[in-house]
């Protein structure tokens, strides 16, 4: 009797499920526009490797960063906050754009007139996200997790790099905001990626991240990891690999050939289209190698049995660069308050809790990311951690995310005085735009408007008055600061 009671709960025991916590890859892109993938629509640029996750897993059609630009949306991943309560605003100034750390290690305060051409002073931004600062890293790294960090950073220079802010590696994380140059020993004049250094004169720079991925992955294969790894690419300077170049010149030719040969009215608009909008063959070859190292780290999940327990997250830091890449139907692109600006490419990939693959409408936002993920790992947070996203895990099984406002706040201005300081509030779809120079309200339907040509402030005066209050509830809760008038 006692040996069948044995044998029983040995089968139990034996056919329980043991959960073991996921693995975290977060892949992201340095301003990939919302469209710059296959699985967004894109013809040109050419993502099977994300696509096919993307067919797998979910993907959000209107995720937002916390800005148009990339710095403030990094320290929003990475501590569940609006920028307005990171202070970090805009992109940090460092080492390689001539800031110096100030001797007594304490960030900027004040106003300052960064144009002569600005009628407004604007609040100085730090130099470094604060050490005091709770980061997804720390956080999974007390938990057991192994932690690292591959690419750019631009969150502080050495004093604040990755290893101080919770990641137990850091393979190319320094206050660069783009690198010197994408080959080996990826130097030019003078400065240098000191924590990635050369060792294959020539190679490319997202190759060697991929590398890197994947020994970082192999290493921690038996344990729960979290890589953050953030691409270089694609932003500038555009510079790809020649044999990449050519097949995508070869491929604007033929679409080119296509468009100017076919009489099918619709056949050639789509074609023209796609020539018009995404024809850049050295950023489009900048893409396919980051489709290629996706390509890597999924083999190397598969060969190591972790695939399906790995969650995968592909995002953007900002809109794409008007200069790189159009983000039609969106209007404009990184640096503008625009949905070319703030709207970003989206998939999460999970086969152990994504069983269906599925597209999602909800607005979404880059502080959302830090709270899904505790709640996915199921790890214990600090009692004083005060997040303003949301766990948006419910909707891998199609269920329903709280209906809230989204806000943007930029006090700066942005290549040159091109762009002038503004908030944001979304609200229910309808997005309200306040510009600080001039006071002006403008209002877009996005269910109906999604290329924001149609600003209609003086049809809805009730509505814009009550964004504007919600508006400035959160900017007064948020501590934000606002731009002045110079004296």
């Amino acid at each position: 009797m006692r040996y069948l009671v044995f044998c029983f709960l040995f089968l139990v025991l034996s056919c329980r499920k043991v959960e073991t916590p996921p693995n975290i890859i977060f892949v992201l892109v340095d301003d990939l526009g919302w469209a710059d993938v296959g699985f967004m629509g894109s013809t040109f640029y050419d993502t099977p490797n994300i696509d096919q996750l993307a067919s797998n897993g979910i993907v959000y059609n209107q995720a937002y960063a916390a800005a148009a630009v990339c710095s403030p949306t990094r320290a929003s991943i990475l501590t569940g906050k609006y920028p307005t309560r990171t202070g970090i605003t805009d992109w940090i100034r460092g080492r390689y754009s001539g800031v110096e750390v100030p001797s007594d290690k304490k960030n900027p305060e004040g106003y300052e007139m960064m144009h002569k051409e600005a009628v407004l002073k604007t609040p100085r931004n730090p130099y470094w996200m604060e050490h005091q600062e709770i980061t997804l890293a720390e956080i999974l790294g007390e938990n057991n997790y192994s932690t690292g960090h591959i690419g750019k950073w631009h969150l502080g220079p050495s004093e604040w790099s990755p290893l101080t802010q919770g990641f137990g590696e850091n393979k190319g994380g320094e206050d660069y905001g783009q690198p010197p140059t994408y080959f080996d020993p990826y130097e030019r004049n003078g400065f240098s990626i000191g924590s990635l250094p050369g060792k294959s004169p020539g190679e490319y720079l997202t190759d060697r991240e991929a590398e890197e991925a994947v020994q970082f992955i192999t290493k921690n294969k038996n344990k729960p990891f979290y890589l953050a790894l953030n691409h270089y690419a694609v932003h500038t300077p555009l510079m790809a690999k020649e044999d990449l170049i050519e097949k995508y010149e070869i491929k604007r030719s033929e679409m080119n050939i296509a468009w100017t040969e076919d009489d099918g009215v619709q056949a050639r608009f789509r074609s023209r289209q796609a020539l018009e909008i995404q024809n850049n063959s050295i950023y489009a070859a900048m893409i396919k190698s980051v489709d290629e190292s996706m390509g890597r780290i999924v083999i190397t999940l598969k060969e190591l049995d972790l695939f399906d327990n790995t969650i995968i997250i592909f995002y953007s830091d900002n809109g794409g660069h008007i200069v790189s890449t159009s983000n039609s139907p969106l209007r404009m692109g990184k640096g503008h308050p625009y949905e070319g600006g703030i709207r970003v490419p989206l998939m999460i990939h999970w086969p152990n809790g994504i069983t269906e693959s599925s597209t999602n409408n909800t607005p979404v936002h880059s502080i959302d990311l830090l709270p899904t993920l505790i709640q996915l790992t199921k790890a214990t947070i600090p009692e004083s951690l005060d997040l303003d996203g949301l766990d948006i895990s419910p909707t891998f099984s199609g269920k329903e995310i709280t209906t809230r406002s989204l806000f943007w706040h930029f006090p700066h201005y942005w290549w040159g005085t091109k762009v002038k300081p503004y908030s944001i509030i979304l609200k229910d779809n309808w997005k309200m735009i306040h510009w600080y120079e001039t006071g002006e309200n403008m209002l877009f339907d996005l269910d109906t408007d999604i290329s924001e040509k149609s600003n209609v402030s003086k049809l809805y005066p009730r509505r814009i008055e009550t964004m504007r209050s919600e508006l400035n509830e959160w900017l007064i809760d948020t501590s934000a600061k606002l731009p002045k008038i110079a004296e």
